[in-house]
């Protein structure tokens, strides 16, 4: 029987991340291999091979100039060959010494902190450079990335130019001292400078659903080596000034000065350096992570929902309530994401499938009570450039986890294969990056600066 395109795309994508575990192959040699195989399965597909045919005999072919391919090809079953050995024989790898990415990390991180001391000197500390430290330290991550996956020149203009407008728009608004609008910019150009990190991450692939559930779980991996090395660095300092302060020298203004403006900026790129040259170490622990998080954070939404859908007043709340459960409901998501990008794709639907559908579930329930007081506080004092955005996002989430919900619900009664479930949480993901762009360009004009 034809297997569907989606199907096959999942078979696509799983092959990618069998090859993409062999440490001795390159990024880049791995993008050359899927080009390959595309290009045997659509000429089997004209020659009249259906999609599994054509993937077959592609995997094949394939076999004759890869020995990771051939062992594929040799082994391949619907669920074996998930289970191979990988062996690194017959390929060196394609990408720089240890020694040389070493040294473009060091300069990438040495930069971040220039950038940031520089725009301390320039800019000064205050609102304007809060809306420019994503801009002084994100490209420079891109920068690594770029660089270690060896971009062409189109996908690096598709770097800048966004990088250039959001440089403009940041420095070149009026902002007024003080607004939401410039909150507001500052925050959500971080959203996209973290999506064109995204898109270098993947080579500039950005259309499929495997690169961008490989950024999901970096960017999972990433938020915790960066929290490892806070924790370290702070114990560090922290000795570091007791010890001195016992002797009478003062460290503080050295530290104000010089080490925090490039040891965190610095840390961003070398956090992003570790994910990527221990991803098999981490690969272990986000399991892990997930299905202790999961149950903990449906069990607090479920005593959550109650408390709030019942509390009087709801309407007349502080703000900031509404602001903490948007930042809880964000949570709820990165945790969905790197769950779904911490599982094995072949697996049959189990347990914890089923306890993310409840977490779904009760973020969906939260959402509607915090949607419904949105709604009421925007008709009883107008619009904010505040309240529409926390509006949009609200909307946003609601779509996400609606059909994320309609989806894992299929999957649990076997109806779609988890690769549907996968791609849909990353296909969504561009649509957070626009409305990021919206509220950094159009929200400042469109409130007048305030």
């Amino acid at each position: 029987m034809e297997v569907s395109h989606d199907e096959l795309e999942a078979q696509i994508d799983r092959w990618r991340g069998y090859i993409q575990r062999n440490q001795a192959i390159s990024p880049v040699d791995v993008d050359e291999l899927e080009d390959h195989l595309r290009e045997q399965i659509a000429e089997r597909q004209a020659s009249g091979l259906d999609d599994e045919e054509a993937f077959l005999v592609a995997i094949k072919r394939l076999g004759n100039l890869d020995a990771v391919s051939r062992e594929f090809a040799r082994e391949h079953s619907d669920r074996l060959w998930k289970q191979l050995v990988l062996l690194p024989d017959g390929s060196d790898g394609a990408g720089a010494p240890p020694w040389r990415e070493l040294a473009v990390v060091l300069a990438l991180a040495v930069g971040a902190g220039v950038a940031v001391k520089v725009g301390l000197a320039l800019i000064g500390d205050g609102e304007a450079l809060a809306r420019n430290v994503g801009l002084l330290t994100l490209p420079f991550l891109a920068g690594y990335f770029a660089w270690k996956r060896r971009v062409s020149i189109r996908v690096v203009a598709a770097l800048v130019i966004p990088v250039v407008v959001l440089a403009a728009t940041l420095n070149l608004y009026p902002f007024v001292p003080g607004g939401s609008t410039a909150m507001l910019a500052a925050l959500h150009s971080v959203v996209v400078l973290w999506l064109l990190v995204g898109v270098a991450y993947v080579g500039g692939r950005w259309r499929s659903g495997r690169r961008r559930m490989d950024f999901v779980r970096f960017t999972g991996e990433f938020a915790i080596y960066f929290t490892l090395l806070a924790l370290g660095g702070a114990v560090l300092i922290g000795l570091t000034l007791a010890t001195l302060q016992i002797i009478g020298i003062d460290f503080e203004s050295v530290m104000e000065e010089w080490i925090l403006p490039f040891a965190v900026p610095g840390a961003v790129v070398v956090a992003g350096w570790l994910v990527e040259a221990k991803q098999q170490v981490v690969e272990n622990i986000a399991p892990v992570l997930t299905r202790v998080f999961t149950p903990l954070t449906a069990a607090m939404l479920l005593a959550l929902l109650p408390v709030l859908a019942t509390a009087g007043g709801l309407v007349d709340a502080d703000r900031n309530l509404l602001i903490l459960m948007n930042a809880i409901l964000v949570l709820v998501l990165c945790l969905l994401l790197y769950s779904i990008s911490a599982r094995d794709s072949l697996a049959p639907p189990g347990l914890f499938d089923g306890l993310q559908l409840v977490l779904v579930l009760a973020a969906l329930g939260v959402n509607a009570v915090m949607l419904t007081a949105m709604l009421t506080r925007i008709a009883e004092f107008g619009y904010s450039p505040n309240r529409t955005a926390a509006l949009g996002l609200n909307i946003l989430l609601l779509i996400h986890l609606v059909w994320a919900a309609w989806l894992a619900v299929a999957f649990l009664r076997g109806r779609r294969p988890f690769a549907v479930v996968e791609r849909w949480q990353t296909s969504y993901l561009p649509v957070y990056g626009v409305w990021a762009a919206v509220v950094v360009l159009v929200f400042p004009p469109l409130f007048s600066f305030s």
